[in-house]
């Protein structure tokens, strides 16, 4: 593919961003970038929801992890559906109860300032860390695909990169968002499609004798029952309910797009309908990526080193160039439907938990046409921005894992801790001594990486694997029993 070309697709894609930012982000306040007015249609989350929580790394890293883990990751997906259903059932019923716009204000009604601030704290890590390893995917193929010609270096990849998220995120907030993670999981789901049409038609495959194939394959195992290995069906299974929750339903990022929602039942529908597309979609990734193991087969094509770059690597250098401009859209409107929502939800986080924004009185001054607020969370947008570019290049310099791998793994460490809060938040009636949550917050996930490096010399070579989320959460949920003040906490417990 020339990188002219590349590049020309490119600047038409931003620029139909750039034109639905344009629109949205009329007449915007402060309360419109944080909720969008509470006026979402349920359908449109729902299905933008697809793009933003697949982002990039799915497009890339799931057909890659084929060629290591063959179809077991179809085991986590499993798992979410239980997981999605607590969120449904659970979670949304209290958020719309309390009226939130950080999910993160039912730590403070119900344990207090520290736990509060502790449980954002976490979020910030969390999808700071994890939207920089789904930037620096889709920076690595710009690069590849464009940038190499050019000699430009990767740090200006990057920052070219996050100024485009930026430039139609700033004024809109999360009611750009809506529409334009819409418009992205279009071209993602569009993307992966045809791009098993088209490598089943370079193989000579009916879609039939592709599934017959593919079926006939070891790459398609699914269940593995080894109790000792990360692959074990239990071990993924459990764990991928548990990431469901945390990195939906305790992940202001996920959950700021459903609180936009009219009402509580139109959200709730949106999870629904969510739920069953994600497991179909997350099956049609695992079928690319044994497609692409096949065709490099076929070819004589040696696979990478980093498995996550065969797909890149065939979509630039050895399909057609249709093929070619369908993967950059793909994997353009996947890292970006992500990363745009990140960024959203980490200034809003940071506004709302941190500053105080976000309340009536900030409504008050957007109408008397003295939106102070506004100059402060475009300030914090761009300190976010910058932020992200930072983290990227650490994550450049020191990661060797398959990025989904990375993910999930940084996800079991950042957060295990909200996942202890909440459980000992909703199902006990304890008040934990809120000055002495954020220590336990700290060292649980300090033990459970210890427990975790250590495992296969002290356990037999029983390896956690992602397992290892529920394990920092049980930690922390037992630190906060031990800080427990000993009796009912019942005027918090009133107030939530």
């Amino acid at each position: 593919m020339s990188p002219v070309l590349v590049l020309s697709v490119i600047a038409v894609y931003f620029g139909v961003l750039l034109l639905i930012s344009y629109f949205t982000s009329r007449n915007a306040t402060t309360q419109t970038f944080f909720t969008a007015n509470r006026s979402s249609p349920w359908y449109l989350v729902a299905f933008g929801m697809i793009g933003a929580s697949l982002s990039g790394v799915t497009f890339i890293s799931v057909p890659g992890e084929v060629g290591n883990s063959q179809f077991a990751y179809f085991q986590v997906v499993l798992g979410y559906i239980p997981g999605y259903a607590f969120i449904a059932l659970v979670l949304m019923p209290l958020y719309y109860r309390l009226n939130l716009i950080s999910i993160y204000g039912y730590l403070e009604r119900r344990f207090g300032f520290w736990s509060y601030k502790t449980g954002a704290f976490f979020f910030l890590l969390s999808r700071l860390i994890g939207s920089a390893a789904r930037l620096f995917l889709v920076a690595g193929v710009l690069q590849i695909a464009i940038f190499n010609s050019f000699d430009v270096p990767f740090w200006i990849t990057v920052m070219v990169t996050i100024i485009l998220i930026w430039m139609y995120t700033f004024r809109g907030g999360i009611k750009t968002i809506v529409w334009t993670d819409t418009l992205q999981t279009l071209f993602m789901l569009s993307s992966v499609g045809i791009s098993i049409y088209l490598i089943g038609h370079e193989l000579d495959m009916s879609l039939g004798e592709m599934m017959t194939t593919i079926g006939d394959d070891k790459m398609s195992k699914i269940f593995f029952w080894d109790w000792a290995s990360a692959n074990n069906f239990f071990k993924q299974f459990i764990s991928g309910a548990f990431i469901a929750i945390v990195m939906t339903g305790l992940d202001q990022d996920m959950m700021q797009k459903n609180l936009t929602c009219k009402n509580l039942g139109e959200a709730q529908k949106n999870m629904k309908w969510f739920t069953i597309s994600i497991v179909f979609v997350n099956l049609m990734f695992l079928t690319l990526g044994a497609l692409l193991f096949l065709y490099a087969d076929s070819k004589g094509i040696a696979i990478p080193e980093r498995t996550d770059d065969l797909y890149p690597m065939l979509a630039v250098n050895h399909f057609d160039t249709y093929v070619g401009i369908i993967f950059m859209l793909g994997i353009i409107a996947a890292a970006y439907s992500s990363a745009d929502s990140a960024l959203t939800a980490l200034t809003t986080s940071f506004c709302v938990d941190f500053l105080g924004l976000g309340n009536e009185k900030a409504e008050t001054r957007v109408e008397k046409g003295k939106d102070i607020d506004k100059a402060v969370r475009m300030r914090v947008h761009v300190m976010f921005s910058a932020l992200l570019f930072v983290v990227i290049l650490i994550f450049n310099a020191i990661n060797n894992d398959s990025v989904i791998v990375a993910v999930f793994k940084i996800a079991g460490y950042t957060y295990g801790p909200l996942l202890g809060l909440y459980a000992y938040g909703l199902y006990t009636h304890l008040k934990a001594n809120d000055r002495y949550v954020p220590i336990v917050c700290f060292l649980a996930p300090l033990i459970s990486f210890i427990l975790d490096t250590n495992s296969a010399t002290w356990f037999g070579g029983f390896k956690f694997g992602f397992f290892i989320l529920i394990v920092n959460g049980v930690l922390t949920f037992t630190g906060l029993l031990l800080i427990s003040q000993g009796k009912a906490g019942k005027e918090r417990l009133q107030r939530v």
